[in-house]
């Protein structure tokens, strides 16, 4: 499969499964090529992290160190990404799923998308002045739409239970919130 047909069909399945459609993981590819190939959508979603922290800066307006902010941010976003990968991989082989990990891994890395483009679009509504109520309840229901896409997409893809899909979602955000917070530690603030 070419580059430009796998992320099509990544981005397709991805959509279909934020919409509760088993057939959406159909499309993910499911060999190691596939994995390999899904790892492309990490450049894809890498704008939405610039929207969010522009987002979150529309108030206060630019720090005198945006830059090194945002190359921050981009880094712990990857280094977060690439994680998780390994770590899941490795725990796959541990319990027994280590032929479906590529294609939970590709799923995974194409849902990724959708999930930031909710995160995004979760927080429109306070960046347009909606009233404060409305725009936590837009950032709530996005919020869980994205932790409930990635609980989905890892029980159709490595055929677990609800519990051990739930301690994944846990674990990613688990990484992601460590490797934050490390990243401001040692970025300075």
């Amino acid at each position: 499969m070419s580059l430009v047909s796998a992320v099509n069909s990544g981005l397709h399945g991805a959509f279909l499964l934020a919409r509760g459609q088993r057939q959406g993981a159909a499309l993910v590819e499911s060999d190691m090529g596939g994995a390999a190939r899904s790892f492309w959508a990490l450049p894809v979603s890498l704008p939405t992290v610039v929207c969010l922290r522009l987002m979150d800066w529309a108030g206060p307006g630019l720090p005198k160190d945006a830059a090194h902010v945002l190359s921050r941010d981009m880094l712990v976003f990857a280094a977060g990404w690439l994680l998780f990968a390994v770590v899941t991989w490795r725990l796959a082989g541990r319990v027994g799923r280590a032929s479906r990990w590529p294609h939970f891994i590709a799923a995974w890395n194409w849902c990724n998308v959708i999930e930031n483009l909710l995160l995004v679009f979760g927080g429109i509504p306070a960046l347009l002045g909606a009233p404060h109520i409305v725009g936590q309840l837009a950032e709530v229901v996005t919020t869980g739409w994205a932790l409930w896409l990635e609980w989905y997409a890892a029980r159709l893809t490595l055929g677990i239970g609800p519990l051990s899909a739930a301690m994944l979602v846990i674990m990613d955000l688990t990484i992601g919130l460590v490797l934050s917070g490390l990243g401001q530690v040692l970025g300075g603030g």
